[in-house]
C-alpha cells in the first residue's frame, strides 16, 4: 500500500509537471530553446539617494519610441512620491519625482517593456534644430578650424563630414589638434561629445546619443554613446563602434545631450542601476492588449514578476535541484562516495563562478593546505568548537592568500575564489580528517575525489544553458524532478559499483 501511494503522488506530481509545461510550451507559445529569438525586452533602472530630510526631487530621463523599438509600456514604482513626466527639447523625455518630506536611503523603480517596431519609423519626429555653434575659447577654436577644415576638403556630403570627423578623433595622435580637444585619457563620451561639438562647428546639425545595449540577463548595463546628425530632411545615426553599427535594432536610445541621466535636490549620493532582461513569458503574443493580459497573469505570480537582480539570482537557484537529483543518481545508483551530502552541488555552484579548471585547482590547494593545518591542531587537543574555528580562519588566510597571489600574476580566475562556501570548505577538511584516522588515507581520498568528481558533473549539467532556461521559464518541471526523486528514494537494488565489486560471484 505504501508502495503504490507513492507511485501515485510520484504520477501526479510528474504530470502537473509536465501538464504546466506542454500547456506554456505549446498554447503559449513559450521558447524551448534559450536562444529563440523573442521579440519584448524589460529595462529596470534603480535609483538610490540619501534624503536630507525635506522636500526631495529625484529627475530621470526615460526612453521613448526610436525607428526600431516601442516602449510597449512603462511604469514608476515610488511609494509616496508623484510622478510628473515632460519634454525637454534637445534631451529627451523627462521623469520628475517629487515628495514633500523624505529622511534616509530613498530607492525608486523606473521599467519599461519593449519591443522592436513592426512597422519603421523612417523619418525622425524631432524637426532639425536652431544651428549654434558652440562654445570655444581661442586655442580650442583654432584646433577646430583645423580639423574641420581638413575633413571638409576630404568629404563630399554631411555624411562623409562627420565620419571624418569622428575619425580623426579616434586615432587622435598624442599633442596633435584632435589631443588637445579631447584631454588626457578621453573616454568614448567625451568622444562623442567633441565630435558632435565639431559637426556642429562646421553647420551640421548634430547631437550626441545616450543608450544600453539590450543584453539579456545584464544586472549593471552600462551606457554607449553615438552620433545623430541631421541631413536629406531626417536625423541619421552614426556609430562609434562597428559593433553598434551591426545591430542597431538592440540599441536604445535613452537621451540625447552630455547632461547626467538623473540628478537630484534635496538629497545627496544619487546612483542608479539598470538592469535588462528577456520576456519570454511576453514573447508568446505580438498583439498589443494580448500582450498585457498576459503580463498581468503571469508576471505577477512569476519569477519574471520579481526584480531583474533576483531573477538573476533564480537563475541559479532553479537548477540547483536538478544537480541534486544527479547525485542522488551517482550515490543510490551508481555508488559513488562523497564527503557529505549535498557538499558535491555546493562545490559544483561554485565552479560556476571560478570555472571548472580553475575550481578543481582552488579546491585541492584549499583542502590540502586545511588538511595540513588541521592535522596540526589535533596535537594541540583542542576542543570541537574551537578546532572548527581555527580551521575556518585557516581556510579564510588561505583564500586570502591565494586570491592576492593569482591577481599578482595577472590570473583574473583567482578573484573568484572568495565565492568558495568557506563553512563547507571546512567541514570538508573536518570530515576528511576523521575518516583518514578511522579508516585509513586511502578511503579520505577516495571519497574526496568522489566529491570532485560528483560535483564536476552536476556542474557539467547545471551550467547548460538549456536547463536553466528550461527551469526557469517552466519551474513546474521542478515537480517532475521532484517525482523522480521520490522513485529513486525507494530504490533498494545493487549499485553499479557493487556489481563490479562482486563481478566474480556473479559469475
Amino acid at each position: 500500500m505504501k508502495r503504490l501511494h507513492l507511485y501515485l503522488l510520484a504520477g501526479i506530481l510528474a504530470a502537473i509537471g509536465l501538464g504546466g509545461f506542454s500547456h506554456k510550451l505549446f498554447v503559449l507559445g513559450f521558447p524551448f530553446q534559450p536562444d529563440e529569438r523573442t521579440d519584448v525586452w524589460r529595462v529596470e533602472v534603480q535609483l538610490k539617494f540619501e534624503a536630507a530630510g525635506g522636500p526631495a526631487k529625484v529627475s530621470l530621463f526615460v526612453p521613448r519610441r526610436t525607428e526600431d523599438l516601442v516602449i510597449v509600456d512603462q511604469s514608476f514604482v515610488s511609494p509616496g512620491y508623484g510622478v510628473v513626466t515632460e519634454p525637454k527639447p534637445g534631451h529627451g523625455i523627462r521623469a520628475a519625482y517629487s515628495i514633500r518630506e523624505a529622511h534616509g536611503t530613498q530607492s525608486l523603480y523606473y521599467r519599461a517593456v519593449i519591443q522592436p517596431a513592426r512597422v519603421r519609423d523612417e523619418v525622425s519626429r524631432d524637426p532639425a534644430p536652431a544651428l549654434e555653434p558652440p562654445q570655444f575659447d581661442d586655442a580650442q577654436r583654432v584646433a577646430a578650424e583645423g580639423l574641420v577644415g581638413a575633413a571638409r576638403q576630404r568629404s563630399s556630403d554631411a555624411g562623409t563630414l562627420a565620419s571624418l570627423v569622428v575619425k580623426s578623433l579616434k586615432e587622435a595622435p598624442p599633442g596633435g589638434e584632435a589631443g588637445f580637444l579631447l584631454g588626457p585619457r578621453p573616454t568614448s563620451r567625451r568622444i562623442a561629445t567633441v565630435a558632435a561639438q565639431l559637426i556642429q562647428f562646421a553647420g551640421v546639425p548634430a547631437r550626441m546619443v545616450n543608450g544600453i545595449v539590450l543584453a539579456p540577463e545584464r544586472r549593471d548595463a552600462q551606457f554607449a554613446h553615438w552620433l545623430q546628425f541631421y541631413a536629406d530632411g531626417r536625423w541619421q545615426p552614426l556609430y562609434m563602434n562597428e559593433s553598434d553599427r551591426m545591430v542597431p535594432h538592440q540599441l536604445l536610445a535613452w537621451w540625447r545631450g552630455s547632461v547626467p541621466i538623473a540628478e537630484v535636490s534635496g538629497g545627496s549620493a544619487l546612483r542608479h542601476t539598470i538592469s535588462t532582461s528577456r520576456s519570454y513569458e511576453l514573447a508568446t503574443r505580438t498583439a498589443l492588449n494580448q500582450q498585457r493580459a498576459l503580463e498581468k497573469k503571469l508576471i505577477e505570480f512569476s519569477l519574471f514578476g520579481l526584480p531583474l537582480q533576483s531573477q538573476a539570482l533564480f537563475r541559479t537557484l532553479m537548477v540547483i535541484p536538478v544537480g541534486i537529483l544527479l547525485l542522488v543518481i551517482l550515490r543510490n545508483v551508481v555508488g559513488f562516495k562523497t564527503f557529505g551530502t549535498f557538499m558535491p552541488v555546493l562545490i559544483a555552484l561554485a565552479f560556476r563562478q571560478t570555472g571548472l579548471v580553475w575550481g578543481i585547482a582552488f579546491f585541492s590547494i584549499v583542502v590540502g593546505l586545511g588538511l595540513g593545518v588541521r592535522f596540526y591542531l589535533e596535537r594541540l587537543k583542542l576542543l570541537l568548537v574551537p578546532r572548527l574555528a581555527s580551521v575556518v580562519i585557516v581556510v579564510i588566510l588561505i583564500i586570502a592568500a591565494l586570491t592576492v597571489l593569482s591577481f599578482k600574476l595577472g590570473l583574473e580566475r583567482g578573484l573568484s575564489i572568495g565565492l568558495f562556501p568557506i563553512v563547507i570548505m571546512t567541514m570538508t577538511i573536518e570530515r576528511m580528517t576523521l575518516v583518514w584516522e578511522e579508516r585509513g588515507a586511502g578511503e579520505a581520498l577516495q571519497q574526496a575525489l568522489g566529491s570532485v568528481a560528483v560535483g564536476v558533473m552536476c556542474y557539467l549539467v547545471m551550467n547548460l544553458r538549456i536547463v536553466e532556461h528550461l527551469f526557469f521559464v517552466f519551474p513546474e518541471l521542478l515537480l517532475t524532478v521532484l517525482a523522480v526523486t521520490l522513485l529513486f528514494g525507494r530504490y533498494s537494488g545493487y549499485r553499479l559499483t557493487e556489481l563490479y565489486r562482486f563481478r566474480v560471484l556473479a559469475r
